[in-house]
Order: structure tokens, then sequence, then C-alpha cells
């Protein structure tokens, strides 16, 4: 059984330019071409194991409303963070390769339209001389025995009909792998506005945990001041000094390590805002500390999750381009029919002829009928090879399957860090208090003489722990809450109708190229691209070709 049609989409921006001129033709042909059916199979949303809440959807911090995430970064309030997030959408060199990609997909969609049409259109013309063979009277007319010249012009025309719908499969495979790679470069941006955001938090930590180091070395250097001046004075043993400077050298130590930490920060953030690692001070002006998350997270239901996520749509988007390859393939088990045509005109100087002859009536020849091609004894390997396709497409389906369950999983362990992260900064906060007391009254006994120097030599060991992991615990509720907002699939929208490559890259690609209306001048409309793409913006095939 072979299913007729297809499933009605919703139809893309029509044609224009050259195109408009062919559509009375094409209003013809095309009936004709599509008289068949559409052998394989139809495809239809996969099924995906999706939570009809989440964990902490009862948490008084987690808001359950369906949100769009555009700017979710701005929720930091943070104009460092802002600014460097328009320059890594602007400038990040991964985003421009896959803004290139969707351009590439394009144009192979239109290869794809193409091979709907006619496709062999061979124009030829030929001047020869001729020497006829003595020994083969065969080759040439009778009673030639004199070398001659001989014209011909010609036009060869074959066309495949799409009687089983080869071709428009796989145009509906390349229409879907195109709005793929619209989702995959939205998924890309996505992720690009999570690494800045999560590197520029680090970077925040790094420099309140070298800030909190350079403090405590300036007490500890104090208590190695008092602990001499006992010394000197008798009242204390060198014992009391070389501990202190134990405890001060190892504080002293950790700056080198947390300042190679910061560089590599540093240099990170620079390759996603697409320059070469330089000086980040100027960029990172205008704000200071660790960017300060609001008390509430706004997550929705996991079902607005999977209507969101770009990767979620570009592997629903993967497997239709796929499921478009088995039609295509089993097509090839059944007769191919084409028109094949021929006209020309030839002429020679045999005789009482001449060349210019040619371009006059009596010189005209042409042929014109059908004909078919099957592959009837192809030893199985048509059939293993809608096998292959098949398997590749349940492949797929799974693969999509995975990414919703992938994207859960994610979502679930940010909400985990930011709410637990919490409540592990509030007991730190606490202990970082009761530290600073303690060494504040272990200074005080020592002076006094009722305490030994240890005691004062704790207390410091205590105070730079508790706040260095403070600071750190601060850094992972922000950097817990950055990673929900990525997670949910946010930012992609801020792309709006910008177009997938910057202007250099554009100017470019026109300068190397003729792209035509697919990479249009600088103020021109921009072909319209879907805000989210999926499988219902497939356009009805086939369409006229795209020149």
């Amino acid at each position: 059984m072979f299913p007729c049609g297809s499933a009605r989409r919703r139809p893309r921006q029509g044609p224009s330019g050259p195109a408009l001129r062919f559509r009375p033709w094409l209003g013809f042909v095309i009936p004709l071409c599509c008289a068949g059916c559409l052998v394989g199979p139809d495809f239809s949303a996969p099924s995906a194991p999706v939570a009809e809440k989440w964990l902490e959807a009862n948490n008084p911090s987690v808001d359950t409303r369906n949100q769009e995430y555009r700017d979710w970064w701005s929720v930091f309030r943070d104009p460092v963070l802002n600014r460097l997030i328009e320059i890594a959408y602007n400038q990040n060199l991964t985003l421009v390769s896959a803004g290139t990609r969707v351009l590439q997909a394009r144009a192979e969609l239109g290869v794809a339209i193409g091979e709907f049409y006619p496709q062999v259109q061979q124009g030829n013309g030929s001047v020869t001389y001729i020497r006829p063979s003595h020994a083969d009277t065969t080759q040439f007319p009778v009673n030639v025995a004199r070398n001659f010249w001989r014209d011909s012009l010609g036009l060869t025309v074959n066309w495949e009909l799409d009687f089983w719908g080869r071709f428009r499969r796989a145009i509906e495979s390349a229409d879907a792998a195109y709005l793929a790679s619209i989702a995959n470069y939205d998924y890309v941006l996505a992720s690009l506005l999570g690494d800045v955001a999560t590197t520029y938090i680090g970077i925040r930590t790094l420099q309140t945990q070298i800030q909190i180091a350079e403090e405590n070395i300036v007490k500890q250097k104090k208590a190695l001041a008092i602990a001499e001046a006992k010394y000197h004075g008798g009242t204390a043993t060198k014992l009391d000094v070389y501990q202190a400077q134990n405890v001060l050298g190892q504080t002293e130590s950790t700056i080198p390590q947390l300042t190679i930490q910061l560089n590599q920060g540093f240099n990170a953030l620079a390759v996603l805002l697409g320059m070469p690692p330089q000086p980040m001070d100027p960029l990172l002006r205008g704000s200071s500390g660790i960017p300060v998350p609001p008390k509430t997270v706004a997550v929705g239901i996991p079902a607005d999750l999977v209507r969101r996520r770009p990767d979620i749509r570009a592997a629903e988007l993967a497997a239709m381009a796929q499921s478009a390859q088995i039609g295509f393939a089993e097509a090839n088990l059944y007769p191919a029919f084409s028109l094949t045509g021929t006209f020309g005109t030839s002429a020679s100087n045999i005789g009482r002829g001449k060349l210019k002859r040619v371009f006059e009536g009596s010189g005209i020849t042409f042929a014109f009928g059908p004909s078919f091609r099957w592959n009837i004894l192809n030893y199985g390997q048509i059939t293993n090879q809608v096998r292959v396709e098949d398997a590749a497409l349940q492949t797929l389906l799974v693969d999509y399957q995975n990414a919703v369950l992938q994207a859960q999983q994610q979502v679930e362990n940010g909400l985990t860090s930011f709410l637990q992260g919490r409540e592990q900064v509030d007991y730190l906060r606490e202990s970082v208090a009761a530290a600073n007391a303690a060494l504040g009254i272990a200074l005080l006994q020592y002076n006094l003489g009722t305490r030994d120097f240890t005691t004062v030599l704790t207390a410091e060991q205590n105070l730079y722990t508790a706040q260095n992991d403070l600071a750190m615990a601060e850094g992972g509720v922000s950097a817990g809450l950055a990673s929900v907002y990525r997670a949910l699939g946010g930012g992609w929208q801020i792309r709006a109708d910008d177009e997938f490559v910057p202007a250099a890259t554009a100017e470019e690609m026109r300068h190397r190229t003729n792209w035509g209306e697919l990479l249009p001048p600088p103020g021109t409309p921009q072909p319209p691209a879907p805000a989210l793409p999926t499988p219902a913006d497939v356009s009805p095939n086939p369409r006229p070709p795209e020149w």
C-alpha cells in the first residue's frame, strides 16, 4: 500500500525573482510529476518521557509559572554580565560557524528542490571536419569520397517523473535538515550564553577568594608580629614564631594557585567573546563581587521544557529528516519512469549541402518518448538499504527520547545546586561570624597570657577556611541558577530576525560566491526563519526551483 500525498503543513514564504516567471509552466508539470504516491512512512512526533512536575516544585523558592527566559541573565542585575553577553553574541566564532552551517543546509535544500525538475538539460553543438573511410563505406553516405564538414546544434532533456515520491522525500528530508540546523544554531547560542554566565561567575568567585586570602594574610602578619614581639620580650618561645610563619606561608601559597585559575578563566572568557587572550580588566569594570541571584527561580513545568529546548527540537527534526530517507531509499524498489526528448539541427557540405542550413527548418531533427528502468536483480541491496535507513531512524528516535530525559536531569541538577547551595551559604555565614569572633578572643587571651599561640593559629586557619568556603558556596549558588536557566533552554530568542552570520562574514561570502536571495545584501529583508523550528514548519513540496 502506497500512501498518497503528504501531511498538511504550514507553507513557508513563497518564491520570488526568476521563479515567478515559471509558475504557469509549473502549474502544468507539477501535477503530472506528483501523480504518483509517496512511499515510505509519514513522520509522526515521537513520544517522550516527561515528568508531570519538578521534584522541587513544592519549594516556596520555585516558581512553576510558564516563562520565556529570553534575558534570563538579567536576574543577576549585573551590567558587566549584560555587556559580556552582548559581545559574545556578536563575536563568538563557534556561533558564527553554526550560522554558516545554516546557510549550507539552506543551499542543500535548494539542491534537493532542483532535483525534482528535469535532471538532464544538455545543450550541445559541434563543427567537425570528416575524412570518410574508403575501406568502410557504412560509416557515411554512399559515394562520399571526399572530405567534408558537418555542424550540428542540439538539446537533450531527461526528466525522471517523481511517481513514487523519491524526490519529494528528498526535499522533505533536506527541509527538515535545514530546520534542524536552525535549532542547532539556537542550541549553540543558548549554550554560549550559559557558558559566558558561568565563566563570569567563576571569575568573580576566584577574585573574591583572592581578596579573602589577602585580607587573612594581613591578619596573620599581625599575629606573626605579636609572636615575634613576645619572643624578643622573653615571654614566648621561637616555636610560636615558626608556627605563625608556617600558617602565613600556607595562606600566601593559595594566591598563586587561585591566580592560575583566574587567568585561565580570563582566557576562557576571551575565547567565548571571540577575541584572543588579553587583559580583561577594562571589560570587567562596572561591578564587583559575585553576582547575587534572586530568592526565587522560575522553572515552569517539564512539558514547557520540551517545547522550548532547541536541542530537543533539533533531535526531533533530525529524526524527521531521516524518516524521509526511508521513502527515498524505498522508491528505488519500483520502476522509474522518465520522459526523454532531443531536439536539434544538423547540416553538411556534402554534394549541394551547405553548413548554414543548420539554421533552416529542413535541418531539424527531434525525438521524444517515455522510458523506464527497474532495478530488478539488486540482490537485496535496495531492501537492505531501506532497513539501514529505518535502523538509523530508530536510533534518532531513541536519541530524541534520551535528549528529553537529559534535559530534565540538567534542570533538576541545577535546582538542587541552587536550593541546597543557599542553605549551605546560610550555615557558612554563621560559621564565618563565629570564626571571626573566636579569632578576636584568641588574640586577646594570648596577649593576656591565658592561652597559648596554638589557639590563635587554629582560629586563623578556621576563619580563612570558613570565609573561603563561603565564597565558593556563594559562587556555586549563582552558577547553579545559571545552569538551571541554561538547562531550561532560554536565551536563544535574542536572535529574533537577525542574520545567522555577522555582516563581515556575509560580505566575505557574497564577495566570493553569488548567494542570491539566500544571503541578501545588508538593509534588505532577510529570509524569515521560524522562531523555534518544529516539524510543522516543513513546507509542502514540491516547490519552484530556487535560483
